[in-house]
């Protein structure tokens, strides 16, 4: 693709005060690093004469700059300083060439007639053949605004596809019908349907690019004012694709071939079939979703490549089976490692289908940032939740990440979790989920559900070994038999109170359910859209929660802060009597808790659990020389938050800008061997045990 336009003139001559006049004008397409032998060689490729005849010639100075990509713009020719101008010596009638030309550069005044050159850079986000942001998108061909630009002459077009496109649009538009005269692969020729009718186009190829310009226009139609043709063949699936592509950008906008039948036919009068509807979406889509689900693994090893490329210090593992066939995919952006050091150590982990034509299993590691938010680490692609897949993506994650005896663990109650992880994480704590804990219970005594809601949560989330036993002792009194299923499962699993290691007041495995939810019509993309996707939401996440740490003002994050104060306000109210300089006796109503300020403690235990001044250690603060803030955990800290986000997830360049090594470029990823089944997939994925789903409502009356 060139990256500097010139305007050469040719078949002109030298009037008698030595300027030259006259002649037409031709354009190549030039490389910034183009030299001087390689500009011969392409203007005797478009002049179709031998190069020797240039040897005595030059060209003084480069013309102009092509437009940056995400722009569309319309390149004046006025800043040229000079043209190269082409004198044929040769008859009129000679097509071949073959008799001398003289070559030189003439001064700027002969040029004031030069049309300028309307260039259309679209993002290739729209194009479908690369990974920008969503935010450089441009309209495309047909967007809500109308067309991209009108046909004219001298338009410059990225491919004969995006001119072809451009004319049917215009076709529809105009409501006439054409017919390609004649097609070859250095020009085409296209005529109105009607063979009286003087509207045609005319384009050709420019030399050593993919570009394409408009060379003549009849905009004018001759055709009887009766002659209007019923069918619009112009409307095929490819030319629908384009016009509706910007409504797809979303992966979560619901778009159906109804809504795609009904903006054709408001927008141009077309009427078109369902099928066609249906096709030209899924035009579209391959499109914007960086082709087929085949052609996506394909490009799968470029995009990783260039992913580490853009953001060192990422960890990817690819690998593959017999036959190049993808297997496991393992990803944790620079920025996420880095950041880990920064959050409490305690990794929620889980599980969520794939939507796609392969199918497969999106595993997801996260945890909370200073200010409760939720903290991408880690994400992982492979065939099921499995033995096998889940030990290959948490032995990445402790190699990344490491492990160490304060490490905790949160996830569901999936079998190959419960295997695995004591496995990989020997010296982790592994706890479970509460509500996928409760769920269970609800399967299994179906007739105490509202006795169990009432008191298991509370029993769960005390962090108190004297009020745990009392609450427990009263879940088991409302239901019988549950002591027995909880004590199996194992109590330290899932209470606080006895957990071995501090869970934060971390019970649930909410953020990683939030994290599939945000990634819920995402999951239908190819896997290197996918992927895209992903980190484009990581890089979105990193900017607006670095921007917040950076505005932060207070001593601690803004959620902390909160918390602080609604238990500075419950304080107020507690009486404290002194027993020493680090001993007191404080008291709550009805109960005294006792704190040791020497060693942290309070007899609620939420204080040193949760490394967070609780309503007793505040109340101490308010009658002692005390600080809150240094009774607070550095993970909580302002400047802990802002040092989460340090690191940036850059942004991937454009498909036409990766450079990758040949081993990578010639390696073709192939989909994973699976069987698909026939029918329409399934969205909605089945409940848990225990689930209770939402009834469905009126929207009026609400019934």
């Amino acid at each position: 693709m060139g990256d500097l336009a010139i305007w050469l003139r040719v078949g002109g001559k030298i009037n008698e005060s030595l300027n030259y006049v006259g002649g037409d004008y031709e354009m190549l397409l030039l490389k910034k690093d183009v030299t001087y032998s390689g500009l011969r060689k392409m203007i005797a490729k478009l002049l179709n004469v031998d190069e020797k005849l240039f040897a005595n010639s030059y060209v003084n100075e480069m013309p102009m700059e092509m437009p940056s990509p995400g722009r569309s713009l319309f390149v004046s020719p006025t800043p040229i300083p000079s043209f190269v101008d082409v004198v044929r010596n040769a008859s009129e009638g000679n097509e071949q060439g073959t008799a001398a030309e003289d070559v030189r550069t003439t001064p700027v005044e002969p040029y004031q007639n030069v049309p300028p050159i309307p260039i259309s850079v679209v993002e290739a986000n729209v194009e479908g053949s690369g990974c920008g942001d969503q935010t450089c998108v441009e309209e495309g061909i047909y967007g809500e605004g109308g067309i991209l630009g009108d046909i004219e002459e001298h338009r410059i077009f990225r491919s004969k596809k995006e001119l072809m496109t451009c004319v049917s649009i215009t076709a529809m538009t105009e409501k006439f019908q054409y017919k390609v005269f004649k097609s070859k692969p250095s020009f085409v020729v296209v005529r109105c349907i009607h063979t009286s009718c003087s509207w045609r186009v005319r384009a050709k190829k420019l030399v050593e690019s993919e570009y394409w310009m408009v060379t003549k226009y009849e905009k004018n139609h001759t055709c009887p004012t009766d002659f209007k043709p019923v069918r619009r063949r112009q409307a095929t699936s490819w030319v629908v694709g384009e016009c509706v592509k910007r409504k797809l950008i979303n992966p979560g906008r619901v778009y159906r071939p109804r809504d795609v039948m009904d903006d054709m036919k408001r927008k141009f009068g077309v009427d078109i079939s369902y099928s066609v509807a249906w096709r030209g979406r899924e035009c579209a889509y391959d499109n914007l979703r960086l082709g087929t689900p085949e052609q996506s693994y394909k490009l799968l090893p470029g995009y990783l490549h260039m992913l580490m490329d853009t953001n060192p210090g990422s960890v990817v593992n690819l690998e593959v089976s017999n036959g190049n066939r993808f297997q496991y995919l393992f990803i944790a952006f620079a920025a996420s490692i880095h950041g880990f050091s920064y959050c409490r150590p305690v990794i929620s982990i889980d599980a969520t289908h794939l939507k796609g034509k392969y199918r497969g299993v999106l595993f997801t590691a996260v945890c909370h940032d200073a200010n409760q938010q939720i903290f991408p680490l880690a994400f992982g692609v492979g065939d099921s939740e499995n033995d096998a897949s889940w030990s290959w993506f948490l032995h990445r994650v402790k190699s990344v990440f490491g492990s160490n005896p304060a490490l905790v663990i949160v996830s569901d109650r999936h079998r190959s979790i419960n295997n695995v992880v004591q496995e990989v994480f020997p010296q982790a704590f592994h706890g479970i989920c509460m509500y996928h804990l409760l769920n269970n219970l609800k399967t299994k005594f179906r007739n105490k559900t509202k006795e169990l809601e009432q008191h298991y949560i509370r029993t769960a989330k005390t962090y108190n070994l004297q009020d745990f036993h009392v609450l427990f002792y009263t879940l088991s009194s409302a239901v019988p038999g549950v002591k027995e299923y909880l004590e199996a499962v194992g109590l330290h699993r899932w209470t606080q109170s006895h957990a071995p290691s501090r869970r934060y007041n971390i019970m649930t495995t909410n953020i990683s359910e939030s994290l599939n939810a945000v990634l819920v019509k995402v999951r239908e993309l190819p896997i290197t859209a996918l992927v895209n996707e992903i980190r484009l939401l990581c890089q979105k996440w990193f900017h607006e929660h670095r921007t917040k740490a950076t505005g932060c003002t207070t001593m601690m994050s803004k959620d902390v802060e909160m918390k602080l104060e609604g238990r500075k306000d419950r304080a107020q109210a507690m009486g404290v009597i002194c027993a020493d300089q680090y001993t007191f006796d404080v008291v709550d109503g009805d109960r005294n808790y006792c704190v040791d300020m020497a060693l942290w403690t309070c007899t609620c235990r939420k204080f040193q659990l949760d490394q967070l001044p609780c309503d007793h250690v505040l109340a101490v603060v308010r009658k002692t020389p005390y600080e809150a803030y240094d009774l607070c955990s550095l993970y909580y800290t302002r400047e802990f938050w802002h040092e989460t986000y340090r690191g940036v997830i850059n942004p991937i360049p454009h498909i036409s800008s990766w450079t990758t090594p040949q081993q990578i470029s010639e390696f073709e990823l192939q989909p994973p061997d699976v069987r698909t089944v026939a029918g329409r997939r399934r969205k909605r994925r089945l409940p848990s045990m225990g689930e209770e789903l939402p009834t469905p409502k009126c929207s009026r009356c609400k019934e």
